[in-house]
Protein backbone atom coordinates (compact mmCIF):
# COMPACT_ATOMS: atom_id res chain seq x y z
CA UNK A 1 0.00 0.00 0.00
CA UNK A 2 2.86 2.20 1.12
CA UNK A 3 4.49 1.56 -2.25
CA UNK A 4 1.49 2.13 -4.67
CA UNK A 5 1.47 5.44 -3.44
CA UNK A 6 4.53 6.68 -3.55
CA UNK A 7 4.14 6.31 -7.38
CA UNK A 8 0.89 7.77 -7.69
CA UNK A 9 1.86 10.60 -5.76
CA UNK A 10 4.62 12.09 -8.45
CA UNK A 11 1.16 12.06 -10.80
CA UNK A 12 -0.79 13.97 -8.86
CA UNK A 13 1.95 16.40 -7.88
CA UNK A 14 2.27 17.29 -11.45
CA UNK A 15 -1.06 16.90 -12.19
CA UNK A 16 -1.63 19.88 -9.69
CA UNK A 17 1.34 21.58 -11.06
CA UNK A 18 0.11 21.84 -14.35
CA UNK A 19 -3.41 23.14 -13.14
CA UNK A 20 -2.15 25.58 -10.95
CA UNK A 21 0.29 27.15 -14.02
CA UNK A 22 -2.48 26.84 -16.40
CA UNK A 23 -4.94 29.15 -13.68
CA UNK A 24 -2.29 31.46 -13.37
CA UNK A 25 -2.76 34.96 -14.67
CA UNK A 26 -0.17 36.12 -16.74
CA UNK A 27 2.20 39.24 -15.59
CA UNK A 28 2.65 42.17 -18.06
CA UNK A 29 5.24 44.87 -15.98
CA UNK A 30 4.46 48.56 -17.52
CA UNK A 31 7.09 51.67 -17.07
CA UNK A 32 7.13 55.22 -18.14
CA UNK A 33 10.23 56.75 -19.56
CA UNK A 34 9.64 60.28 -20.31
CA UNK A 35 12.69 62.36 -20.49
CA UNK A 36 16.45 62.88 -21.82
CA UNK A 37 18.04 59.11 -22.34
CA UNK A 38 20.79 58.67 -19.57
CA UNK A 39 22.22 56.99 -17.05
CA UNK A 40 19.71 57.02 -14.83
CA UNK A 41 17.13 56.53 -17.24
CA UNK A 42 19.25 53.33 -18.47
CA UNK A 43 19.94 51.90 -14.67
CA UNK A 44 15.94 51.97 -14.39
CA UNK A 45 14.81 50.56 -17.92
CA UNK A 46 17.75 47.66 -17.20
CA UNK A 47 16.35 47.25 -13.96
CA UNK A 48 12.75 47.47 -14.85
CA UNK A 49 13.58 43.91 -17.49
CA UNK A 50 15.10 42.37 -14.78
CA UNK A 51 12.36 42.30 -12.36
CA UNK A 52 10.11 41.54 -15.19
CA UNK A 53 12.74 38.40 -16.02
CA UNK A 54 12.72 37.72 -12.22
CA UNK A 55 8.96 37.64 -11.97
CA UNK A 56 8.61 35.69 -15.45
CA UNK A 57 6.37 38.38 -17.05
CA UNK A 58 4.57 37.62 -20.05
CA UNK A 59 5.60 41.23 -21.89
CA UNK A 60 7.11 44.36 -20.44
CA UNK A 61 5.58 47.23 -21.66
CA UNK A 62 7.74 50.65 -22.06
CA UNK A 63 5.81 53.88 -22.44
CA UNK A 64 8.14 55.95 -24.04
CA UNK A 65 8.42 59.98 -24.60
CA UNK A 66 12.00 61.48 -25.14
CA UNK A 67 13.50 64.08 -27.66
CA UNK A 68 17.41 61.68 -27.49
CA UNK A 69 20.06 61.47 -25.42
CA UNK A 70 23.16 59.82 -24.65
CA UNK A 71 24.63 56.65 -27.34
CA UNK A 72 26.31 55.12 -24.40
CA UNK A 73 22.88 54.85 -22.23
CA UNK A 74 21.09 54.16 -25.64
CA UNK A 75 23.53 51.19 -26.31
CA UNK A 76 23.17 49.78 -22.04
CA UNK A 77 19.06 49.68 -22.41
CA UNK A 78 19.03 47.76 -25.94
CA UNK A 79 21.69 45.58 -25.00
CA UNK A 80 19.13 44.71 -21.81
CA UNK A 81 16.20 44.83 -24.45
CA UNK A 82 18.29 41.78 -26.35
CA UNK A 83 19.35 39.44 -23.76
CA UNK A 84 15.74 39.65 -21.73
CA UNK A 85 13.59 36.66 -21.59
CA UNK A 86 10.65 38.83 -21.17
CA UNK A 87 9.27 40.11 -24.66
CA UNK A 88 9.98 43.72 -24.43
CA UNK A 89 7.34 46.53 -26.06
CA UNK A 90 8.37 49.71 -26.70
CA UNK A 91 5.20 52.01 -27.05
CA UNK A 92 5.65 55.70 -28.35
CA UNK A 93 3.10 57.69 -26.60
CA UNK A 94 0.52 59.46 -25.64
CA UNK A 95 -0.59 61.17 -28.77
CA UNK A 96 1.32 63.73 -29.45
CA UNK A 97 4.57 62.69 -28.14
CA UNK A 98 7.54 61.80 -29.87
CA UNK A 99 10.83 59.04 -29.58
CA UNK A 100 13.74 61.34 -31.19
CA UNK A 101 17.19 60.05 -31.68
CA UNK A 102 18.22 57.78 -28.65
CA UNK A 103 14.42 57.19 -28.67
CA UNK A 104 14.10 55.74 -32.42
CA UNK A 105 17.27 53.47 -31.63
CA UNK A 106 15.65 52.04 -28.67
CA UNK A 107 12.34 51.66 -30.39
CA UNK A 108 13.88 49.78 -33.61
CA UNK A 109 15.91 47.10 -30.82
CA UNK A 110 12.35 46.25 -28.88
CA UNK A 111 10.71 42.96 -29.38
CA UNK A 112 7.38 44.80 -30.38
CA UNK A 113 7.35 48.95 -31.72
CA UNK A 114 4.08 50.35 -31.37
CA UNK A 115 3.10 54.16 -31.75
CA UNK A 116 -0.06 56.13 -30.81
CA UNK A 117 -1.92 58.62 -33.18
CA UNK A 118 -0.42 61.33 -33.76
CA UNK A 119 3.25 60.39 -32.53
CA UNK A 120 6.80 60.55 -34.63
CA UNK A 121 9.94 58.82 -34.54
CA UNK A 122 13.20 59.42 -36.25
CA UNK A 123 15.93 62.47 -36.03
CA UNK A 124 18.89 60.21 -35.42
CA UNK A 125 21.66 61.91 -36.38
CA UNK A 126 24.54 62.11 -33.39
CA UNK A 127 26.34 64.91 -32.26
CA UNK A 128 28.63 65.60 -29.53
CA UNK A 129 26.89 65.15 -26.16
CA UNK A 130 28.80 68.12 -24.64
CA UNK A 131 27.77 70.90 -27.63
CA UNK A 132 31.04 71.18 -28.88
CA UNK A 133 30.96 71.18 -32.95
CA UNK A 134 32.59 68.46 -35.34
CA UNK A 135 34.46 68.92 -38.45
CA UNK A 136 33.14 67.12 -41.29
CA UNK A 137 35.28 63.78 -40.90
CA UNK A 138 34.21 63.04 -37.42
CA UNK A 139 31.19 63.72 -38.09
CA UNK A 140 30.89 61.31 -40.84
CA UNK A 141 32.66 58.63 -38.29
CA UNK A 142 29.88 59.55 -36.03
CA UNK A 143 27.29 59.15 -38.35
CA UNK A 144 28.35 56.02 -40.56
CA UNK A 145 28.82 54.26 -36.92
CA UNK A 146 25.76 55.06 -35.72
CA UNK A 147 24.10 53.96 -39.10
CA UNK A 148 25.84 50.95 -39.13
CA UNK A 149 24.87 50.44 -35.12
CA UNK A 150 20.62 51.06 -36.48
CA UNK A 151 21.06 48.56 -39.43
CA UNK A 152 21.80 45.85 -37.21
CA UNK A 153 19.24 46.30 -34.84
CA UNK A 154 16.87 46.95 -37.87
CA UNK A 155 18.04 43.52 -39.72
CA UNK A 156 17.76 41.76 -36.79
CA UNK A 157 14.16 42.91 -36.34
CA UNK A 158 13.23 42.59 -39.80
CA UNK A 159 12.55 46.07 -40.55
CA UNK A 160 12.95 48.56 -42.73
CA UNK A 161 16.56 49.15 -43.15
CA UNK A 162 17.02 51.98 -45.74
CA UNK A 163 14.48 53.95 -44.12
CA UNK A 164 16.35 53.69 -40.38
CA UNK A 165 19.79 54.32 -41.95
CA UNK A 166 17.95 57.52 -43.56
CA UNK A 167 17.03 58.42 -39.79
CA UNK A 168 20.90 58.09 -39.12
CA UNK A 169 22.26 59.72 -41.84
CA UNK A 170 19.90 62.56 -42.91
CA UNK A 171 17.88 63.01 -39.82
CA UNK A 172 14.71 62.33 -41.59
CA UNK A 173 11.76 61.58 -39.24
CA UNK A 174 8.21 59.69 -39.42
CA UNK A 175 4.68 59.41 -38.04
CA UNK A 176 3.03 56.05 -36.92
CA UNK A 177 1.50 56.15 -40.13
CA UNK A 178 4.39 56.44 -42.48
CA UNK A 179 6.48 53.87 -40.01
CA UNK A 180 3.75 51.73 -39.95
CA UNK A 181 2.62 52.06 -43.81
CA UNK A 182 6.77 51.60 -44.80
CA UNK A 183 7.84 48.01 -46.86
CA UNK A 184 8.78 46.27 -44.47
CA UNK A 185 7.69 48.85 -41.81
CA UNK A 186 9.30 50.24 -39.43
CA UNK A 187 6.96 49.48 -36.22
CA UNK A 188 4.97 46.44 -35.81
CA UNK A 189 1.25 48.64 -34.95
CA UNK A 190 -0.56 51.28 -33.84
CA UNK A 191 -2.40 51.25 -30.66
CA UNK A 192 -4.24 54.05 -28.62
CA UNK A 193 -2.66 53.63 -25.13
CA UNK A 194 -1.26 50.67 -23.55
CA UNK A 195 -4.57 48.66 -22.90
CA UNK A 196 -5.39 48.95 -26.64
CA UNK A 197 -1.48 47.59 -27.39
CA UNK A 198 -1.74 44.40 -25.04
CA UNK A 199 -5.32 43.85 -26.70
CA UNK A 200 -3.49 43.56 -29.93
CA UNK A 201 -0.97 42.25 -29.13
CA UNK A 202 -2.90 39.08 -27.46
CA UNK A 203 -1.89 35.64 -29.27
CA UNK A 204 0.20 37.19 -31.58
CA UNK A 205 3.47 35.36 -32.44
CA UNK A 206 6.50 37.54 -32.40
CA UNK A 207 10.51 36.63 -33.14
CA UNK A 208 12.71 37.66 -30.57
CA UNK A 209 16.44 38.90 -31.42
CA UNK A 210 17.68 35.48 -31.47
CA UNK A 211 15.39 34.28 -33.86
CA UNK A 212 13.17 32.25 -31.50
CA UNK A 213 9.86 32.61 -32.10
CA UNK A 214 7.17 33.65 -29.25
CA UNK A 215 3.31 33.56 -28.98
CA UNK A 216 1.91 36.33 -26.14
CA UNK A 217 -0.79 34.79 -24.33
CA UNK A 218 -1.99 37.78 -22.83
CA UNK A 219 -5.41 37.41 -21.38
CA UNK A 220 -6.97 38.49 -18.25
CA UNK A 221 -3.18 39.49 -17.93
CA UNK A 222 -2.58 41.20 -14.58
CA UNK A 223 -1.23 44.59 -15.32
CA UNK A 224 1.56 46.19 -12.89
CA UNK A 225 3.59 49.54 -12.84
CA UNK A 226 7.12 49.91 -12.09
CA UNK A 227 8.23 53.16 -10.90
CA UNK A 228 11.71 54.80 -10.62
CA UNK A 229 12.94 54.42 -6.95
CA UNK A 230 13.09 57.71 -5.36
CA UNK A 231 17.32 58.01 -5.55
CA UNK A 232 16.37 57.59 -9.67
CA UNK A 233 13.66 60.72 -9.09
CA UNK A 234 15.87 62.66 -7.76
CA UNK A 235 18.71 62.35 -10.30
CA UNK A 236 16.30 62.22 -13.05
CA UNK A 237 14.98 65.52 -12.16
CA UNK A 238 18.39 67.30 -11.31
CA UNK A 239 19.15 65.85 -15.19
CA UNK A 240 16.76 68.65 -16.41
CA UNK A 241 17.91 71.48 -18.07
CA UNK A 242 16.66 74.44 -16.22
CA UNK A 243 17.19 72.09 -12.62
CA UNK A 244 21.27 71.86 -13.89
CA UNK A 245 20.81 75.78 -14.68
CA UNK A 246 19.54 77.25 -10.98
CA UNK A 247 22.13 74.51 -9.27
CA UNK A 248 25.04 75.68 -11.51
CA UNK A 249 24.46 79.34 -10.72
CA UNK A 250 23.36 78.43 -7.18
CA UNK A 251 26.51 76.84 -6.68
CA UNK A 252 28.51 79.49 -7.79
CA UNK A 253 26.75 81.72 -5.88
CA UNK A 254 27.11 80.13 -2.77
CA UNK A 255 30.51 79.59 -3.27
CA UNK A 256 31.63 83.27 -4.23
CA UNK A 257 29.58 84.18 -0.92
CA UNK A 258 31.84 81.89 0.75
CA UNK A 259 35.13 83.09 -0.13
CA UNK A 260 33.67 86.86 0.89
CA UNK A 261 33.34 85.79 3.94
CA UNK A 262 35.58 82.88 5.02
CA UNK A 263 34.11 80.82 7.78
CA UNK A 264 30.58 81.24 6.98
CA UNK A 265 30.23 77.31 6.53
CA UNK A 266 27.01 76.82 5.02
CA UNK A 267 27.08 79.15 1.75
CA UNK A 268 30.33 77.17 1.01
CA UNK A 269 28.43 73.62 2.14
CA UNK A 270 25.54 74.57 -0.14
CA UNK A 271 27.32 76.01 -3.07
CA UNK A 272 29.33 72.96 -3.41
CA UNK A 273 26.64 70.21 -3.34
CA UNK A 274 25.10 72.06 -5.76
CA UNK A 275 27.87 72.71 -8.26
CA UNK A 276 28.62 69.05 -7.92
CA UNK A 277 25.35 68.33 -8.58
CA UNK A 278 24.81 70.05 -11.26
CA UNK A 279 28.23 68.89 -12.91
CA UNK A 280 26.45 65.48 -13.05
CA UNK A 281 23.67 66.80 -14.79
CA UNK A 282 25.51 68.97 -17.20
CA UNK A 283 27.75 65.71 -18.47
CA UNK A 284 24.48 64.32 -19.53
CA UNK A 285 23.82 67.67 -21.26
CA UNK A 286 24.53 69.29 -24.70
CA UNK A 287 26.47 71.56 -22.68
CA UNK A 288 28.59 74.94 -24.17
CA UNK A 289 31.60 75.82 -22.25
CA UNK A 290 31.63 78.83 -23.38
CA UNK A 291 27.94 79.69 -21.89
CA UNK A 292 29.66 78.00 -18.48
CA UNK A 293 32.85 80.06 -18.63
CA UNK A 294 30.47 83.43 -19.58
CA UNK A 295 28.57 82.68 -16.61
CA UNK A 296 31.63 82.59 -14.39
CA UNK A 297 33.29 85.30 -15.73
CA UNK A 298 29.94 87.44 -14.77
CA UNK A 299 29.98 86.63 -10.89
CA UNK A 300 33.71 87.87 -11.32
CA UNK A 301 32.80 91.24 -12.94
CA UNK A 302 29.40 91.67 -10.63
CA UNK A 303 32.74 91.18 -7.64
CA UNK A 304 34.65 93.82 -9.02
CA UNK A 305 32.24 96.73 -9.84
CA UNK A 306 32.25 97.15 -6.37
CA UNK A 307 36.20 96.87 -6.04
CA UNK A 308 36.91 98.76 -8.95
CA UNK A 309 35.54 102.38 -9.75
CA UNK A 310 34.00 101.82 -13.49
CA UNK A 311 31.45 104.11 -13.19
CA UNK A 312 29.18 100.87 -13.55
CA UNK A 313 30.73 99.53 -16.79
CA UNK A 314 32.03 96.55 -14.96
CA UNK A 315 27.97 95.64 -13.84
CA UNK A 316 26.56 95.90 -17.26
CA UNK A 317 29.82 93.98 -18.12
CA UNK A 318 28.69 91.18 -15.31
CA UNK A 319 25.11 91.59 -16.58
CA UNK A 320 25.46 90.79 -20.10
CA UNK A 321 28.07 87.93 -19.19
CA UNK A 322 25.70 86.37 -17.14
CA UNK A 323 22.55 86.86 -19.78
CA UNK A 324 24.44 85.38 -22.61
CA UNK A 325 26.14 82.48 -20.99
CA UNK A 326 22.79 81.51 -19.83
CA UNK A 327 21.34 81.55 -23.04
CA UNK A 328 24.79 79.42 -24.29
CA UNK A 329 24.70 77.01 -21.93
CA UNK A 330 22.71 74.60 -23.82
CA UNK A 331 23.55 73.85 -27.33
CA UNK A 332 20.38 72.06 -28.65
CA UNK A 333 17.94 72.64 -30.93
CA UNK A 334 15.67 70.84 -29.36
CA UNK A 335 12.89 72.77 -27.51
CA UNK A 336 13.25 69.95 -24.38
CA UNK A 337 16.16 70.84 -23.92
CA UNK A 338 16.19 74.72 -24.33
CA UNK A 339 16.52 76.67 -20.54
CA UNK A 340 14.03 79.49 -21.71
CA UNK A 341 14.28 83.53 -21.26
CA UNK A 342 10.95 83.33 -18.66
CA UNK A 343 14.05 81.68 -16.27
CA UNK A 344 17.02 83.27 -17.33
CA UNK A 345 15.67 86.67 -17.32
CA UNK A 346 14.65 87.06 -13.31
CA UNK A 347 17.35 84.20 -11.84
CA UNK A 348 20.19 86.74 -13.81
CA UNK A 349 18.53 89.98 -12.54
CA UNK A 350 17.89 88.21 -9.28
CA UNK A 351 21.76 86.99 -8.97
CA UNK A 352 22.66 90.14 -10.11
CA UNK A 353 20.86 92.11 -7.56
CA UNK A 354 21.73 90.06 -4.63
CA UNK A 355 25.29 89.63 -5.69
CA UNK A 356 25.91 93.62 -5.82
CA UNK A 357 23.86 94.20 -2.60
CA UNK A 358 26.05 91.27 -0.47
CA UNK A 359 29.20 92.71 -1.85
CA UNK A 360 28.20 96.44 -0.58
CA UNK A 361 27.54 94.94 2.60
CA UNK A 362 30.73 93.50 2.78
CA UNK A 363 32.51 97.02 1.50
CA UNK A 364 30.25 98.94 4.04
CA UNK A 365 31.68 96.53 7.30
CA UNK A 366 34.91 97.00 6.03
CA UNK A 367 34.87 100.70 6.18
CA UNK A 368 33.23 101.34 9.46
CA UNK A 369 35.29 102.46 12.29
CA UNK A 370 37.37 99.88 14.31
CA UNK A 371 34.59 99.28 17.92
CA UNK A 372 38.15 97.93 19.90
CA UNK A 373 41.46 98.79 20.79
CA UNK A 374 42.77 102.52 20.34
CA UNK A 375 40.90 103.37 17.23
CA UNK A 376 37.98 102.11 19.07
CA UNK A 377 38.21 104.96 22.02
CA UNK A 378 38.82 107.72 19.28
CA UNK A 379 35.30 109.93 19.12
CA UNK A 380 34.44 108.48 22.34
CA UNK A 381 32.10 110.21 24.27
CA UNK A 382 32.59 110.30 28.14
CA UNK A 383 32.46 112.33 31.39
CA UNK A 384 34.93 114.42 33.56
CA UNK A 385 35.67 113.33 36.64
CA UNK A 386 37.67 115.39 38.11
CA UNK A 387 39.15 118.77 36.56
CA UNK A 388 42.09 118.63 34.38
CA UNK A 389 44.25 122.24 33.95
CA UNK A 390 45.33 122.81 30.09
CA UNK A 391 48.22 120.19 29.83
CA UNK A 392 47.32 118.85 33.15
CA UNK A 393 45.91 115.53 33.94
CA UNK A 394 43.15 114.34 35.30
CA UNK A 395 40.10 111.08 35.25
CA UNK A 396 37.50 110.70 32.94
CA UNK A 397 34.95 107.59 32.53
CA UNK A 398 34.55 106.63 28.89
CA UNK A 399 33.22 103.37 27.69
CA UNK A 400 32.76 101.97 31.33
CA UNK A 401 36.08 102.74 32.70
CA UNK A 402 38.07 104.83 34.03
CA UNK A 403 41.04 106.76 32.51
CA UNK A 404 43.28 109.15 33.23
CA UNK A 405 43.09 112.21 30.69
CA UNK A 406 44.53 115.29 29.22
CA UNK A 407 43.46 117.94 28.11
CA UNK A 408 44.42 121.67 25.84
CA UNK A 409 41.76 123.27 27.10
CA UNK A 410 39.98 123.99 30.83
CA UNK A 411 37.86 120.95 32.46
CA UNK A 412 35.39 121.43 34.70
CA UNK A 413 34.42 118.28 37.10
CA UNK A 414 31.32 116.69 35.60
CA UNK A 415 32.12 118.42 31.65
CA UNK A 416 31.06 116.55 28.94
CA UNK A 417 34.63 114.86 26.77
CA UNK A 418 35.24 113.78 23.48
CA UNK A 419 37.85 111.35 22.93
CA UNK A 420 40.60 112.78 20.32
CA UNK A 421 43.86 110.78 21.37
CA UNK A 422 45.35 107.82 22.85
CA UNK A 423 48.50 107.80 23.79
CA UNK A 424 49.49 104.30 26.10
CA UNK A 425 46.60 104.61 28.94
CA UNK A 426 46.47 108.22 28.96
CA UNK A 427 43.74 109.79 26.62
CA UNK A 428 43.54 113.23 25.11
CA UNK A 429 40.43 114.58 25.62
CA UNK A 430 37.91 117.68 25.07
CA UNK A 431 34.91 119.37 24.88
CA UNK A 432 32.33 118.28 21.99
CA UNK A 433 31.86 120.96 19.61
Amino acid sequence: MSNRWLLIAPGLIAALVSVSAADRRPVIETATVDGIIHPVSSEFMKSAIAKADAEGAALIVFTLKTPGGLLDSTRDINNAIIAAKTPVAVFVGPAGSRAASAGFLITMASDVAAMAPGTHIGAAHPVMGNGEKVDEVMGKKMASDTAAYARTLATQRGRNVPLVEQAVTESRSFTEQEALGAQPPLIDLVASNVTDLIQKLDGRTIKRFNGSSVTLALKDADVRYIEMTLAQQILSAIAHPQIAYLLLTLGTLGLTIELWSPGAVVPGVVGGICLLLAFFALQVLPVSYAGVLLILLGFLLLVLEVKVTSHGLLAVGGIASLLFGSLMLIDSPLPELQIGLRLILPVVVTLSALVLFLVTLGLRAQNQPSVTGESGMLHAPGQALTAIDPGGVGRVATHGEIWSATAVEAIRPGDAIEVVGVNGLTLTVKRPA
